[in-house]
């Protein structure tokens, strides 16, 4: 029998209907409570296109007759009901019969925090009160974007290996994988969605649920325990967010309950042609509470950094990927999708309100004005952005083979035409390695040595590069083949001095990055950077400054053939001592050992324009860090 008892008042049904309710999973779902003095579960489910909601599960033997929740009187669409009996563990399902056809539906709860292992589908009631708060003191200055932030982007099932069938577990990770990420001196992680899927080759781009991490790798409490191990030890952990499609799998959120309750009912708003999947109906309040409050939840009962938002460029235009007569403009006659812009801001809003010190990132990789404005000032709200620009343009530079760069010098300085009109990220991340485009290592030109003299050069340019850091896994062992979601990474390179090399290569950067202000101070101001020059074309030979808060700088020069370059004249600003604190070139490195000067003194012979200048040797392909001190 089922009790009549609500969690829903009536200030939550506004919210919710008013498109702006950022708690729901402290309302929808399944949860253990006492009513009447019974013990048991409450479930609440959003349907409003259903005539009968039945609860079935294995609590009773998936035979829901006598367990049909009842419709609120309020025209919200929420149907609620308490069963007596009910476990913490049991499986569920709601079996929904629909006013639009004849179709029995039984779907998975859109609000579970677990579900069975896929291909499995089950919800599985799960008591809250399991998942403690997660508390971390270092977010507000771990997450600055005046700190350094240097990213490993990790895939959980792919990053290692038990077997060639069966992944870490999240406890197993949160050994391992916190170990590793300490060792190499990142600042943050990146999971791609953890959120549970059905389809593990869409690497977790294809969510079901938006509130329960994968049960792939242990339970709820297991991928806490994983968070807290990292933060625990001051490493950031950013989850990978997707709210702007999801698929089409009959068990959970398409065609919920007869329609369409979370796709757009127009096809030109509500399906995706390049992912075959359905996209969220921005318009629908309802269905915007549901999103903030997944977006909330992850920060709330997991207390995760921030969230990184897939495919934002998909959301903003209604032209996105359709032809002319595929799409209708916007009230104003515009391409942009205007609710979708709506929601964004409201996202960004609420969840700086609640949690000021998180990471808010958005993948967006078109010239949409404002992404990382503040809503006040029309913009879309995020903290940060992915400088696709500047990804592209740099990994073809580095494609090319050295003799061919001197006609295309200009391309590699061109993001720093723009690179202050947004908070960037400079991302080599997992779509870079795979579906053909082979791995970061295989794009580079030449033989071995070559191979990863550019890959340290191109490691170095983008530390030194004004923005935040982000690297894919295996990209920093110098992974020879593309990532594969099946296999774990080929740790066994590490037996090869050329990856070993680089491994420590990336130890280096990241431990420079961290201890020189002038790399992250001021990455989101002109202030912080200068070119010395960057139309040495001839030479193929890029020089810079970085500049700290306190006016201290340093000097990066980029050797971008093998052409070693002795007597090299370079412009300075004041009169110092110049000291090497990173040079690609080591041998310890797998580089060529070449000559250089450690220490160098400025003389009073101008250059670049500038009233000092130092001359130095120069390494093949080579990148060299410089600190000043004044004398």
């Amino acid at each position: 029998m089922v009790f009549p008892f609500s969690l829903f008042s009536d200030f939550d049904i506004s919210l919710f209907k008013s498109g702006t309710h950022c708690r729901l999973f402290e309302k929808f779902g399944s949860r253990i409570v006492i009513s009447e003095g019974q013990s048991g579960c409450y479930f609440s489910v959003y349907a409003p296109g259903a005539k009968c909601v039945e609860v079935i599960g294995s609590f009773n033997e998936w035979n829901g007759k006598e367990h049909q929740l009842m419709v609120r009187w309020d025209s919200s669409g929420i149907w609620e009901g308490f069963i007596p009996g009910v476990n913490h563990g049991d499986l569920y399902k709601y079996r929904i019969y629909s006013h639009h056809d004849e179709t029995i539906r039984d779907k998975t709860d859109p609000y579970a925090l677990y579900y069975e292992i896929p291909p499995k589908t089950a919800s599985i009631v799960w008591n809250h009160e399991t998942l403690l708060k997660n508390s971390d003191d270092k977010k507000n200055r771990r997450n600055a974007l005046s700190s350094p932030i240097s990213i490993y982007e990790v895939h959980l099932g792919s990053w290692k290996k038990k077997s060639e069938h069966e992944s870490l577990s999240y406890l197993e990770l949160a050994d391992e994988l916190t170990d590793y990420v300490m060792s190499m001196g990142y600042t943050h992680v990146e999971f791609l969605p953890v959120m549970e899927h059905p389809y593990y080759p869409s690497w977790g781009y294809l969510c079901t649920g938006y509130f329960a991490p994968t049960s792939r790798y242990g339970l709820p409490e297991d991928f806490l325990y994983l968070v807290n191990s990292l933060q625990k030890n001051d490493i950031g952990v950013i989850l990978d967010w997707v709210p702007a499609h999801f698929p089409s799998d009959g068990f959970a959120l398409a065609d919920f309950d007869g329609t369409k309750v979370y796709e757009h009912p127009d096809k030109s708003k509500g399906f995706h042609p390049d992912w075959n999947s359905l996209i969220f109906n921005f318009e629908r309040p309802e269905v915007k509470s549901f999103l903030l409050s997944s977006a909330h939840f992850w920060l709330e009962y997991y207390g995760v950094d921030g969230l990184r938002v897939d495919a934002v460029a998909s959301m903003l235009y209604l032209d996105y990927s359709r032809n002319e007569g595929e799409w209708s403009p916007n009230e104003f006659g515009g391409n942009t999708y205007l609710a979708a812009i709506e929601f964004l801001q409201e996202l960004n809003k609420s969840i700086y309100r609640e949690f000021p010190d998180t990471l808010m990132i958005a993948e967006e990789s078109t010239a949409f004005s404002g992404v990382t404005k503040p809503v006040d000032w029309g913009g879309l709200g995020f903290g940060l952005k992915w400088m696709m620009g500047w990804m592209n343009d740099t990994l073809e530079f580095f494609s090319r083979d050295p003799i061919h760069r001197s006609y295309h010098h200009l391309d590699i300085s061109r993001s720093l035409t723009y690179a202050f009109t947004e908070n960037y990220v400079l991302p080599l991340s997992h779509d870079e390695v795979v579906h053909g485009k082979q791995s970061i290592y295989g794009k580079m030109p030449g033989d071995e040595w070559q191979k990863f003299a550019n890959l340290r050069i191109l490691y170095l340019y983008m530390y030194t590069h004004p923005g935040q850091k982000l690297l894919f896994m295996g990209n920093d062992i110098g992974q020879t083949t593309e990532w594969n979601v099946n296999q774990g990474l080929p740790w066994f390179l590490l037996d090869r001095v050329p990856h070993k090399a680089l491994q420590a290569f990336i130890q280096s950067l990241n431990s420079v990055f961290k201890s020189i202000p002038a790399l992250y101070e001021n990455n989101y101001s002109p202030d912080g950077f200068e070119w010395i020059e960057y139309n040495d074309f001839q030479n193929s030979i890029l020089t810079y400054r970085r500049i700290a808060n306190d006016g201290s700088s340093i000097l990066i020069i980029l050797n971008l053939t093998p052409t070693p370059h002795e007597n090299y004249r370079i412009g300075w600003h004041q009169n110092t001592t110049l000291t090497c604190i990173l040079n690609s070139d080591l041998e310890e490195f797998f580089g060529s050992g070449f000559a250089f000067q450690n220490r160098v003194l400025s003389s009073l012979d101008g250059f670049h324009g500038r009233p000092y200048s130092v001359t130095l040797s120069v390494p093949p392909l080579c990148g060299l860090i410089y600190v000043e001190n004044t004398k």
